[in-house]
């Protein structure tokens, strides 16, 4: 509905030049899922022994995808008054509160009465839409929430995550609060990031990623899984593309996050029946005496309360550190960005997915010679092929620490830590080769795509470095200027009176001089940078570069300062609202 009683259809459609390129997230999305589909078909027909000319038992395989929307919600009203926030979407300043997330009180504590009636209106018009929203909650940062859905093809589950960003705004803003999906908008707590829940699914609804009760006899499941784990071993680096931005770039591996290098976690259950194949040894048995049981397709908890039924627990994952965790009957990628659209990271998924199950029906059809079906050995021993070779990318300790870094470097996996170094995966054959022989990138299409993700991140960080020098020569600094003028008068006053020592006012006015100082000093460092940044003309690959390497330095230092001086100044002269007042209803 639009105002005065009007409507406005929308219509799914894909965007293309007049040359027939694709320009947008849609068109490239839906070729991916037509690859997986066919990579996946050919496979399952290998599997399921089909004579040549009969009908396959699976004509289509499609990806399924749930989105879990990370966000923030704050007053609207104090929201118009941080032009940081209203430019570049996060804080460019600002110091944590002395109570912020270190409670986790507003991770296990309810939902504010002002937040439910938001929430629970915007679910209300999702479900009006057809969006199948099913959870919500708080998240660990104050004022930080979730939302999502029930999985679902994962273009439509596209097209339902943007239409939930443009409705919990709209009705945000009905509700006088202000929506934040930048994955960073507060320094110093967690930020937000849009959890991809992925799997396949044949036309007869069956998940090819459910394990079942017995994952070490289900070749099929087996066989898809080292293939997943084979995509992201070869092609990790370019999912690092697919989730790097300016914005992300301050979330990930920050301790909240999944790490930069991307990583598989199956959890202990699974990587027994992957370790027993490759070791050619029975599977270990799990049980716990008094403590828990095996369970068929699970385990279950005996809480050791009479009035309570045992508690299944499925196998899921508990490694919150990984980048790309099995959970249970899905993958999940959690390096995705909360304010971009998922489109491109699944492409991307997909494609490689696509690649690596072709790799594994050419190692199929290999190992089987002449014979017109594999056998069972057959599938298993390219299993344990695909288990030896893929070996260095399943990892499941803790992705946060120094130790894994160090453990990564051993093993080869690429740490890449810079936007315009994720961004020059595009043009490396091992990946671009992939992307133009699948058919899902043209190489023109990628070509357009390494420049502007380059362009869009210059920009990005032009945009903040002017908003933030703004704000400081314009409201921070000038804030200063009027407190230490106060306390001059004060000083002054006090220095009238006879025998009076040297005041608290001036220690306080002495101690803030070095830091304006540094501050002014600051300004001139953001000013140098930006020139850099002018100085160059039409190479966007060397505006990247001389944004990540002059900018965001600039920036930082600048910061450091502004939020020194920040706790110095008293309050009533700060000029915008603080972290106290944003983060709190």
């Amino acid at each position: 509905e639009g105002p005065h009683g009007t409507y406005v259809l929308y219509i799914p459609s894909v965007f293309i030049s007049y040359n027939g390129d694709a320009l947008d997230e849609k068109t490239v999305l839906l070729r991916s899922t037509e690859q997986v589909s066919k990579a996946c078909c050919e496979l399952l027909s290998l599997i399921e022994s089909v004579p040549v000319g009969a009908q396959p038992r699976t004509s289509h395989v499609f990806t399924t995808l749930g989105t879990e929307q990370e966000y923030f919600l704050i007053d609207r009203s104090l929201y118009s008054l941080r032009p940081d926030l209203k430019t570049t979407g996060r804080t460019l300043v600002g110091n944590l509160p002395p109570k912020h997330q270190q409670m986790d009180d507003h991770y296990f504590g309810r939902v504010p009465s002002k937040v439910m009636a938001t929430m629970s209106e915007a679910e209300l018009e999702l479900f009006r839409l057809g969006v199948p929203v099913k959870t919500r909650h708080n998240e660990v940062a104050p004022q930080q929430f979730e939302l999502a859905p029930i999985f679902e093809e994962a273009s439509l589950a596209v097209d339902h995550n943007l239409l939930t960003m443009d409705v919990l705004s709209k009705v945000a803003h009905k509700n006088k609060l202000k929506v934040l999906f930048h994955e960073k908008p507060f320094k110093g707590i967690n930020g937000s990031g849009k959890h991809c829940n992925w799997s396949m699914s044949t036309d007869h609804g069956e998940n090819l990623l459910d394990p079942t009760v017995k994952p070490e006899t289900n070749y099929r499941f087996l066989l898809i899984l080292v293939a997943i784990l084979h995509a992201v071993h070869q092609h990790g680096a370019l999912l690092r593309t697919s989730i790097a931005s300016s914005s992300n770039e301050h979330r990930l591996g920050a301790q909240e996050a999944p790490p930069v290098i991307l990583s598989c976690f199956l959890g202990e259950h699974l990587t027994e029946v992957l370790n027993s194949i490759e070791e050619s040894r029975p599977i270990k048995n799990f049980s716990v005496p008094n403590v828990q049981t095996i369970k068929l397709g699970g385990t279950a908890l005996d809480v050791k309360v009479a009035s309570l039924p045992t508690i299944s627990r499925d196998l899921t994952d508990r490694n919150r550190t990984s980048p790309f965790a099995f959970t249970g009957n899905k993958f999940e990628f959690r390096a995705v960005g909360s304010k971009q659209s998922p489109a491109f990271p699944v492409t991307i998924l997909n494609a490689a997915v696509a690649s690596a199950l072709q790799d594994v029906s050419a190692a199929l059809r290999e190992q089987k010679g002449d014979k017109p079906f594999p056998s069972d050995a057959d599938k298993v021993a390219v299993i344990k092929k695909f288990i030896t070779l893929t070996k260095p990318i399943r990892f499941e300790g803790d992705g946060y620490s120094d130790a894994w870094i160090h453990e990564a470097e051993k093993r080869g996996l690429p740490n890449i830590k810079t936007c315009p170094e994720a961004f020059a995966q595009l043009n490396d054959p091992v990946h671009s080769s992939m992307l133009t022989k699948l058919g899902i990138f043209s190489k023109s299409e990628l070509t357009s795509r390494f420049f502007i993700m380059n362009e869009r991140y210059a920009k990005d960080l032009l945009v903040e470095a002017n908003t933030m020098r703004t704000m400081l020569a314009q409201q921070i600094l000038p804030a200063a200027f009027e407190y230490r003028g106060s306390l001059a008068k004060s000083v002054a006053l006090l220095n009238s009176i006879p025998g009076e020592a040297e005041s608290p006012e001036l220690v306080t006015l002495k101690s803030l001089t070095p830091v304006v100082r540094e501050l002014q000093q600051a300004i001139v460092g953001i000013d140098e940078a930006i020139a850099k940044m002018h100085a160059i003309h039409d190479d966007a690959v060397a505006e990247a570069e001389a944004a990540q390497k002059y900018i965001l330095p600039a920036m930082t230092a600048a910061r450091d300062a502004a939020d020194r001086l920040e706790v110095q100044t008293a309050n009533a002269y700060y000029p915008v609202p603080t972290y106290s007042e944003l983060l709190w209803f």
